[in-house]
């Protein structure tokens, strides 16, 4: 059963890798043996998240990429692609959070949040399953959230859960398109975890009322609990999962 994990000699690609679940999901990735392109727009970061999995006895390549530029998306698939030689395992996971309330909402606030958490997310999954299909493999894992399929009250977070449920159905339309290629496309929909983009949200008291009223175990999630999701999608134990959101969510989503 425990070879059903295995991503030994896989190459996995992650994006939004440089802090908060990037850092994570390629951290759990190389304890299973993969080796990792790290890619966000902060290299001195990727450089210290580089350290951390080669630690693990892997290899690990950062490339600074800003995933809302089509030319540099190109520019590191192709990079990973030269160095590696192919792409076995895409979590495409780079996005923001930025909240107004909709009747107040700027075009600027919407235009970011379409292009970061959207397009982007396409973008990049479009570009590395081009590779993926030439080798008729791959795994890809697109990070989605509790608001791919609730919204909540008291949170305005329209742009947010638009994009997020954008993202839920970017999966099951790739899922279906590239099943004949060998290429699983799946999704996982986190609630609130600790990281740089959630500090000020979480940190707030009606917050963690909200918490305690519509979480079921009435807390946040904790480091480490989305591991298990992200080595499931990524290897072949789910080979014949695609097309779906797992919600990781301490029951948010069952109440």
């Amino acid at each position: 059963m425990s070879g059903l994990f295995d991503l030994s000699g896989k190459i996995a690609m992650v994006t939004g890798a440089s802090s908060g679940l990037g850092r994570q999901f390629s951290l759990a990735l190389a304890r299973q043996g993969a080796n990792v392109a790290i890619l966000a727009r902060r290299l001195e970061k990727l450089n210290a998240v580089k350290a951390e999995i080669e630690a693990l006895g892997v290899k690990c390549l950062p490339v600074q990429c800003d995933v809302t530029d089509n030319e540099q998306i190109k520019s590191a698939v192709a990079q990973i692609v030269e160095t590696f030689g192919r792409i076995d395992i895409l979590c495409d996971n780079a996005g923001i959070g930025l909240f107004a309330p909709a009747e107040s909402e700027s075009d600027e606030i919407w235009d970011s949040m379409i292009k970061t958490n959207l397009s982007a997310v396409f973008y990049v999954a479009r570009e590395v399953g081009k590779q993926m299909v030439k080798q008729n493999y791959g795994k890809i894992i697109l990070t989605g959230s509790i608001h791919s399929s609730v919204a909540m009250t008291g949170l305005p977070l329209n742009a947010y859960c638009t994009t997020k449920g954008g993202v839920r159905m970017m999966a099951k339309a790739l899922a279906t398109e590239w099943a004949k290629y060998n290429i699983t496309v799946n999704a996982i929909g986190p609630a609130y975890f600790e990281s740089e983009m959630t500090q000020s949200v979480i940190g707030d008291e009606a917050f963690q009322q909200v918490v305690k009223t519509y979480c079921p175990m009435g807390r946040v999630g904790k480091q480490g609990e989305l591991d298990g999701a992200i080595v499931y999608f990524a290897s072949d134990a789910s080979s014949y999962t695609t097309g779906q959101l797992l919600s990781i969510d301490g029951g948010w989503t069952a109440i």
